[in-house]
């Protein structure tokens, strides 16, 4: 009997064996979905940098017909800032006004442009403004749905805007209806805090407000698909200037192929690229 079983337990034995490196194997295999759904991470490269306005409490970036525009706000603890928009210096960093708000009333937000105009939005008042993009002429303004106004882009065919919180809503530029939103989400849930906003090579660009994280959005679905870390920088933008708040503003000149970020009171503006891997995005 004994020698019957030895034979039968070295064969079970053995099986065993076998399933458990078998087992082993499929789990390392390359063919086995990710355990995680964490966006991308997107690495970055600074290629220049050039003077900002220490005064300019930045709200919007933008490149129209290859210069650089840039909006303000107008805090009130911060007797220096204005609710302007204009050109940028690349010289000097200082805005040459095209438009300005009474910072009494109105605090200066996220601004872009599209068929000639440039629409500037403003925070609390529900309220936004469009000028002549070549003579700067206040044509008339508008109301949009949300509670307020943070950043603002476009896909060439509606304006798209942020409110703070995790919605992107795009606006018919000729009634503002609301034509869609939606939710800025990530593995975690929903991405709140959403501020400036770029649209680049089909998708959307953002800050995320008090954070050094610029994230990318697949417009479609809202998902986030990438995610910047620029710590590092904003690090060494505050030992350089420790009067600088954080980063916003992100301008693309889809001419040049050249992205350019700053930040509220930040003494820079810097071109960076960033290292996408994606094949939609090169």
């Amino acid at each position: 009997m004994a020698k019957i079983l030895l034979p039968l337990l070295l064969i079970l034995s053995l099986a065993s064996c076998k399933d458990s490196n078998s087992s082993s194997e499929t789990s390392g295999s390359i063919d086995e979905p990710a355990t995680s759904n964490a966006p991308a991470e997107i690495s970055y490269t600074v290629l220049n940098e050039t003077p900002h306005d220490i005064n300019s409490y930045t709200e919007g970036l933008m490149v129209y017909d290859g210069k650089l525009y840039e909006s303000s706000g107008s805090p009130e603890e911060n007797p220096n800032t204005r609710s302007i928009f204009g050109i940028v210096d690349p010289t000097t960093g200082k805005i040459s006004v095209k438009a300005e708000l009474d910072k009494k009333i109105y605090f200066g937000e996220g601004i872009t442009s599209l068929n000639g105009k440039i629409y500037q939005l403003t925070w609390t008042n529900k309220t936004g403004f469009i000028y002549d993009a070549k003579t700067f002429k206040k044509l008339s303004q508008f109301s949009f749905p949300s509670k307020e106004g943070w950043g603002m882009t476009t896909d060439g065919v509606d304006l798209i805007m942020s409110d703070g919180t995790s919605s992107l809503t795009w606006l018919d530029p000729n009634t503002f209806n609301t034509v869609r939103q939606v939710t800025v989400t990530d593995n975690n849930g929903a991405v709140g805090n959403i501020n400036e906003l770029e649209y680049i090579k089909g998708s959307i660009y953002a800050n995320v407000y008090e954070t050094d994280y610029i994230i990318r959005i697949d417009p479609a679905t809202g998902k986030v698909t990438g995610k910047a870390d620029f710590s590092k920088l904003n690090k060494e933008v505050k030992t350089k200037y420790p009067g600088a708040e954080f980063m916003n503003g992100i301008a693309y000149d889809s001419a040049k192929n050249k992205v350019y970020i700053t930040g509220k009171l930040w003494p820079s503006i810097y071109e960076v690229r960033f290292n996408l891997t994606s094949p939609l995005h090169k």
